[in-house]
């Protein structure tokens, strides 16, 4: 897990929502955790240090933490490309500044074109307010990606969702990801959390880090702590014995059940990006089914013309670019 390039910093715990499918099991009565905003600016520090690429600061909702706008520029001056997973339910006009910067992009997600029923699933009214957010943040310029995901059944009636990636077509959104309620936390339904709820990928250039320093192999694997960042610096957690014996394992695990999602049907108009939390099936363009592969944001916004294996490119321009530097400042 050494050579990550991509890290989700989960901010908070806390949420407006109570989403009936939360990984996190985020909600109003969450917490910041133990992290402080110096122990999140160590690890941003680090994670230049180690040649990380992109930063997803996600919750929680991270617009709830106080220090999102302070550490979205630390990034940024660390030259990391920053993306923020939110619901968009509530977005300060200091906030959109933020999010405006070059560098920045938005991702969330969205379950139907009906109020109720994408109530239902969110528990409580917000498909106005982060629709017509997601409609602002198009208006001014600010690359967003979208996911829909797919319950199946709410309330004893079909899930909308086909129609849901419609009206985020209709809206102008870039790009649309299409997954399937991953069980784990509050989504588990028929299934217990483990490695068939992961996309095959986990630990693979990617990592995540809790709001108490806790360091997964993604936001699912939530079960396998490999380290704690307040105790040890983040390059030795993920070179560390216990990170290798992890990687390890999910690698047999996933050699177990190979490309077990294959069977799960794309979404209409499916396009080649990441599903919502970038940890999913992704189908390439022009093909279908979905199989699970590599996940990360940094390609999103380069469909159709994706540059080619192994390419990253800006999610404004489109061009290649190259990691900077960031000196320590601890």
């Amino acid at each position: 897990m050494a050579g990550v390039s991509f890290l989700w910093l989960e901010l908070t715990g806390t949420c407006q929502l109570a989403c009936a499918h939360c990984y996190a099991q985020s909600g109003p009565s969450g917490t910041h955790g133990s992290m402080t905003r110096a122990d999140w600016v160590w690890v941003l520090d680090q994670a230049a240090e180690m040649r990380v690429e992109i930063v997803q600061f996600i919750g929680g909702e991270p617009t709830l933490h106080p220090d999102l706008p302070g550490l979205i520029d630390h990034a940024l001056a660390c030259g990391l490309e920053v993306e923020v997973f939110t619901n968009l339910v509530h977005v300060t006009e200091p906030l959109w500044e933020v999010f405006t910067r070059p560098g920045v992009s938005l991702a969330t997600s969205y379950y139907s074109d009906d109020p109720d029923q994408h109530a239902a699933i969110t528990g409580r009214p917000s498909h106005a307010r982060t629709k017509a957010n997601i409609a602002e943040a198009l208006r001014r310029g600010v690359p967003l990606r979208a996911g829909v995901i797919d319950f199946g059944m709410v309330d004893d009636a079909a899930q909308r969702s086909e129609r849901a990636h419609t009206e985020l077509a209709d809206l102008g959104v870039p790009a649309v990801g299409y997954d399937r309620v991953r069980q784990v936390g509050r989504g588990v339904r028929d299934q217990q959390p483990g490695t068939a709820q992961l996309c095959g990928r986990c630990g693979d250039g990617v990592a995540a880090i809790s709001p108490n320093g806790d360091v997964w192999p993604c936001v699912f694997s939530r079960w396998l702590p490999i380290g704690n960042v307040l105790d040890v610096e983040l390059a030795r957690v993920l070179s560390s014995p216990l990170a290798d014996e992890v990687r390890a394992s999910l690698e047999q695990a996933f050699r177990g059940h190979a490309n077990t999602d294959d069977t799960q049907a794309c979404g209409p108009n499916c396009s080649p990006v990441c599903d919502p939390v970038n940890c999913g099936p992704r189908c390439e363009p022009m093909s279908s089914p979905c199989s699970p592969k590599q996940c990360s944001p940094a390609d999103q916004f380069c469909s159709p013309n994706y540059p080619g294996p192994g390419r990253r490119c800006s999610p404004r321009t489109g061009n290649p670019c190259q990691p900077m530097q960031c000196r320590p400042t601890r």
